[in-house]
């Protein structure tokens, strides 16, 4: 569910009207609703702990969202965070998030970002290769400390999405080899300055379906039992996140949250463990909608084209992974449903074919300035924007009740060019 809704044929985020916010900030623009923020997290949360796994840290996946009053609105319910990126570990902390909920994750961590995390403190390294936990035992020893890691494996489970988003199977470059995880863990044992004290998993993104995270979590109960007979002690269990999200709500129906903890209590709540669970999609995609305003509508032979304002600039999802994200007039006051008829691709104004926000979609013909809102764009959305074309990035806006705040201004052009420079042969 989400707090975007019609009132009087118009359309308002929690208790703001979408129109003041476009007449105040200007189009395209991001909006996110710390309500359905909240109800997210709170469903999460309440399910695992109805499912007798009160021992859970949710760490918001920072990747889908990472704007720090996003980040900021989840840390003060308990969040923690997933990052990715020492520029992701600088925005948790700078939110609000306790080192100690903060778990690290990816295969490419450099040294520099393995000292800047381990210098906070944070909570885990989830790491994906031998060569990483060498990497990762040398700096923490150079800084007398000891660093808290789970050993990322793949289980190669089909998780049933989209190839681009896939992460659990064997030709995937995630994670350590299930047939090679035994001999990772004596591995990592045998080394000072880190201390393998979970194990992680995570399968892919917008799953919607049970049954692939049945089967890897199945693989990890035994995976754990054969571990600690080894003699190791596991004390953490990260099973990753990627529960989908109904984006054609007619047409998907995810897996209940209450379902899937449930399902982690069946097969791992006798584990003794710690669950920790990496949420984006979940709690941020139906948070946000992407506001833009129409150029021009123009009819031609083959097809009629929506051109607006927001681009793949804006929101990449459609064009990288030919996403559907439900499109509809933010003011359907006076529209005629015998005009609905018509098809219409919605595109951008960027210098590509493949610049395009939905297709065949059926909308009345609208006016230059007519608002459009393209939803559940709360999650991989502005954290994937791109400045080509030279086009300034989208404001991002949060609403809480009756107030919003702009929580990340438009760029000036001067401000696009201020990192640039001339070469003094050209001056």
């Amino acid at each position: 569910m989400d707090h975007f809704e019609y009132r009087d044929a118009t359309l308002y985020a929690e208790d703001v009207k979408i129109s003041d916010i476009a007449a105040q900030v200007g189009t395209p623009f991001y909006c996110y609703s710390s309500a359905t923020l909240r109800h997210h997290y709170h469903i999460l949360a309440d399910a695992m702990t109805q499912a007798g796994l009160p021992d859970t840290l949710i760490c918001f996946s920072v990747k889908a969202n990472s704007n720090i009053a996003v980040i900021g609105t989840l840390a003060q319910l308990g969040a923690g965070a997933d990052i990715v990126s020492q520029g992701e570990l600088t925005r948790a902390l700078k939110a609000g998030v306790p080192a100690e909920k903060i778990v690290f994750s990816g295969v490419g961590k450099t040294a520099e970002e393995m000292r800047a995390a381990l210098a906070a403190g944070i909570a885990q390294f989830n790491v994906e290769s031998l060569d990483e936990i060498d990497v990762l035992a040398r700096v923490a020893q150079d800084m007398s400390v000891t660093a808290q890691i789970a050993l990322r494996v793949n289980p190669d489970v089909d998780a049933g999405t989209h190839e681009k988003i896939s992460t659990g199977k064997a030709e995937n470059k995630f994670g350590i080899a299930w047939e090679d995880a035994e001999a990772a863990y004596a591995h990592a044992a045998a080394l000072d300055g880190i201390e393998a004290s979970g194990i992680d998993i995570h399968i892919g993104s917008q799953i919607t379906d049970l049954a692939p995270f049945r089967a890897a979590f199945e693989k990890t109960a035994d995976l754990l039992s054969r571990l600690r007979t080894a003699g190791h002690r596991i004390t953490r269990l990260d099973l990753g996140g990627g529960l989908g999200v109904p984006y054609q709500k007619n047409n998907e129906t995810p897996p209940d949250p209450v379902a899937y903890a449930r399902m982690i209590h069946e097969t791992l709540g006798d584990a003794g463990c710690q669950i920790i669970l990496e949420p984006g999609r979940l709690i941020a995609a139906n948070a946000g909608i992407l506001v833009s305003s129409v150029v021009r509508a123009k009819r031609g032979q083959a097809k009629n084209f929506m051109i607006i304002d927001a681009a793949m600039t804006e929101l990449l999802r459609p064009t990288l992974y030919g996403a559907h994200h439900h499109i509809a007039p933010v003011d359907q006051t006076g529209d005629d449903n015998d005009n609905d008829n018509d098809q219409w691709d919605v595109v951008g104004p960027v210098c590509e074919s493949g610049d395009f926000l939905g297709l065949a979609r059926r909308l009345p013909e609208m006016q230059s300035g007519d608002l459009l809102a393209v939803f559940t764009a709360g999650a991989y959305g502005a954290v994937l924007g791109s400045n080509y074309n030279t086009r300034p990035a989208a404001p991002e806006v949060l609403v809480d009740g009756a107030r919003f705040e702009i929580v990340r201004k438009r760029p000036n052009y001067e401000d696009m060019l201020r990192s640039e420079s001339l070469p003094d042969w050209l001056g």
